[in-house]
């Protein structure tokens, strides 16, 4: 039958035998269901069809792609910038099973497109209060401009800058000045004391006085002249600038107030059939303000839009167009959880109400996986920690490879944790039980004396034998856990890397850190400028499997009493 909401989308590929999801998305940590898969195939298949969007999203072409893969080329996509597409499976309020789609931001610059539900609010719809004030400020920015480019304006502060120059160095002759007619009335003090008596030597005095005093007011008409000269420049100045730092002000006033405005304006809805404010949202959060872009990604949009037209969501998946930013992980067609800066506290009000598949990242995935004990002596214990398992307690689960080492000694001065693995990670590490130990340890993991070999497998095919990867790194504050290759503020971060063997289009690699940043191996292979191919399992950078396909295999220090070099080796398991 015809659907009476033209952006309502039903299945063009038969699904009437799959199983519907049992609980809604986790949107932090899913693997898409099978229906979002189909249905995401489907919008992929329409985002082809727009042939202006190709170019403004940098979508390879598939000659482009098969070409970019066999060159192992640092970009694989032309000009242009991808962006964040999403799918929410829905149940019409007729029972029928369809799904809709949203993007993330603007597309052309514009909030509106046909297939598309619309944004939470349209600060772009016409002559709407955004738009006005917008433009109010606007103008402001406009006039400040306009006054900053006044030449006098650069002209005062050159004839500024060089009075405090001659003033500075003016004072500075006084001073000198001052020390040597010092140096020379102590000297003329002594030989008057030594030569002369009475009156005389009180005259003699006196007139040494009189030179000191002189020379202070010397130095005090100096200053008073220099204040009265650099006063006047600064009085002509505070006149040309006066006026820009009164705009500048009114500036952050009106644009304070629209942004609150605007964030009232935002109103969430929830399956309870409750609505909130964006900024009340925020308000509950660990950052009450809420960042630049909160409530306009994918996921708010596609909930909002089924709540208010009465459709129930069943389950919701989100997947990268186009070309990746310089700074992120991104591939094209690949699946990515929700944000947790912008995302995380509007999703959490949006699903209440409604069932949602538990977090996974509060199960212990290690729980019934040992923590082997490779070896041990007074000083250190060497564990290889199992994938899944934590290496130090985390908010919500406590068991870890440190609280496994505690109760396996709990008479030492530690354990001390020297060193982490991620989660997913599986592997090698070192605990002290002493303070001597720890410090020795300590001090060779910042000198960097200990060496470190992991096994990595990645999804492609690597044609060279070896190579290294310098691409620095800082957290994304809008998305933690994930990091950004960042050349402006991150901190640097090289990567050696060695091919073991090609298997079944994936390549196994040893991978030698030679810094040890937060996902520093996991980065540098799914970067696009890095291997620009994501490890095997890898559900942040990559794609989900049974395991992240990285261990840490080999670890090599010299032991704390001893001095000896210690080499230790857990083989991998993939």
């Amino acid at each position: 039958m015809h659907h009476p909401n033209a952006l309502f989308t039903r299945f063009k590929t038969d699904v009437e035998q799959l199983t519907l999801p049992a609980a809604f998305t986790y949107p932090f940590f899913y693997q898409p269901h099978e229906l979002c898969e189909i249905a995401a195939h489907e919008l992929q298949n329409y985002l082809l069809t727009r042939a202006d969007w190709l170019l403004e999203f940098g979508v390879p072409s598939e000659a482009e792609k098969d070409a970019s893969e066999e060159a192992n080329e640092e970009e694989n996509t032309p000009g242009g910038m991808g962006k964040m597409f999403g799918v929410l499976l829905v149940r019409s309020p007729q029972g029928e099973l369809g799904y809709f789609s949203a993007f993330s931001g603007k597309v052309s610059n514009q909030n509106l497109h046909p297939h598309f539900v619309p944004p939470v609010f349209d600060m772009l719809t016409e002559m709407s209060f955004f738009h006005r004030e917008q433009q109010t400020i606007t103008e402001i920015s406009q006039e400040i401009r306009s006054l900053s480019g006044d030449p006098r304006i650069n002209q005062l502060k050159a004839k500024l800058s060089q009075f405090i120059a001659e003033y500075q160095s003016c004072e500075q002759r006084q001073r000198l000045k001052m020390i040597e007619g010092r140096a020379a009335r102590k000297l003329q003090r002594q030989n008057a004391q030594a030569e002369l008596t009475g009156e005389a030597l009180q005259t003699a005095l006196d007139a040494l006085a009189v030179q000191s005093v002189a020379e202070k007011n010397e130095l005090k008409y100096l200053k008073l002249e220099w204040d009265e000269k650099i006063a006047a420049i600064q009085a002509k100045l505070a006149a040309l600038t006066t006026a820009i730092e009164t705009l500048k002000a009114q500036r952050k006033l009106l644009s304070n107030t629209l942004q609150n405005k605007l964030f009232e304006q935002y109103q969430f809805a929830n399956a309870l059939g409750e609505h909130k404010s964006l900024r009340a949202i925020f308000a509950a959060s660990a950052n009450p303000a809420p960042p630049a872009g909160a409530g306009e990604c994918a996921a708010p949009k596609l909930l909002q839009y089924a709540y208010l037209h009465g459709y129930t969501p069943l389950a919701m998946a989100e997947f990268w167009w186009g070309t990746s930013p310089k700074s992120e992980v991104r591939q094209h067609k690949k699946f990515y959880p929700s944000c947790h800066g912008k995302c995380h506290p509007i999703l959490s009000y949006m699903l209440l109400g409604l069932e949602v598949d538990p977090n996974p990242l509060k199960q212990n995935w290690g729980e019934d996986k040992p923590l082997k004990v490779l070896y041990q002596d007074d000083a250190i214990v060497v564990v290889n920690k199992p994938s899944g398992l934590l290496s130090v307690p985390g908010k919500a689960v406590q068991d870890s490879a440190y609280t496994r080492v505690q109760a396996l000694f709990p008479d030492v001065e530690g354990p001390f944790v020297l060193h982490r693995l991620d989660m997913a990670t599986s592997g090698l590490l070192v605990f002290a039980l002493t303070r001597r130990a720890n410090k020795s340890l300590q001090q060779q993991f910042i000198s960097r004396g200990v060496e470190k070999r992991y096994i990595a497998t990645v999804e492609g095919v690597i044609t060279q034998s070896e190579g290294e990867i310098n691409l620095p790194m800082r957290g994304d504050p809008d998305d933690r856990p994930r990091q950004l290759v960042c050349f402006e503020h991150g901190k640097p971060a090289t990567t050696y890397w060695q091919l073991i063997e090609v298997k079944d289009g994936r390549s196994k690699l040893y991978m030698h850190p030679k810094t040890g940043r937060t996902h520093q191996l996991r980065v540098h292979c799914a970067h696009h400028m890095g291997l620009n191919m994501p490890m095997v399992g890898d559900g942040l950078y990559g794609e989900q499997d049974s395991r992240l396909h990285l261990h840490a295999e080999q670890l090599a220090f010299d032991h704390p009493y001893t001095k000896e070099r210690m080499t230790f080796s857990a083989p991998c398991e993939f």
